[in-house]
């Protein structure tokens, strides 16, 4: 176990890396667990793996805390994902799973580099699945929603 301590735009991001195996790693940021993918340098010795898992945090405060979208993702099914088009934090989501929504309707709302930034259905269907809660930190790409 690795533990890091990042300072990033004044704010402290405490990480320990609890396992790395293959590409994936288990953290803790902050005193919340979750799953990592490795993207870069997952082939290196198992000794050194520990550190790329780390890095995400030191670029963003948003990439540290990414994962949580797949623990907390629902099974969906088929459906459109309404995907986050920039990195930031997740200050509300305006639906709830089973709700019917029209296309450019809000979905949720993205606080990104100060900034609130809407979050809106690309069709019209209903919620099948929502992968984040307020206050979730997300990756540009990451999904919000899923709608069939």
């Amino acid at each position: 176990m690795k533990e890091y301590s990042f300072k990033i735009n004044g704010k402290q991001y405490d990480v320990t890396v609890e396992s790395v195996e293959g590409k994936n790693a288990q953290v803790v940021v902050n005193g919340a667990a979750y799953s990592v993918e490795i993207e870069k340098g997952a082939a290196e010795a198992p000794a050194a793996a520990p550190a790329p898992a780390a890095a995400p945090a030191q670029a963003a405060p948003a990439q540290a805390a990414a994962a949580p979208a797949a623990p907390k993702a629902a099974p969906a099914g088929p459906g459109t994902k309404v995907e986050s088009p920039l990195p930031g934090v997740v200050i509300e989501v305006s639906v709830k799973e089973g709700q019917a929504v029209k296309q450019g309707q809000k979905v949720a709302v993205l606080e990104a580099m100060k900034m609130e930034n809407e979050i809106a259905a690309t069709v019209d269907g209903t919620v099948t699945a929502i992968h984040v809660n307020k206050g979730d930190s997300v990756l540009e790409g990451a999904p919000i929603v899923t709608i069939a």
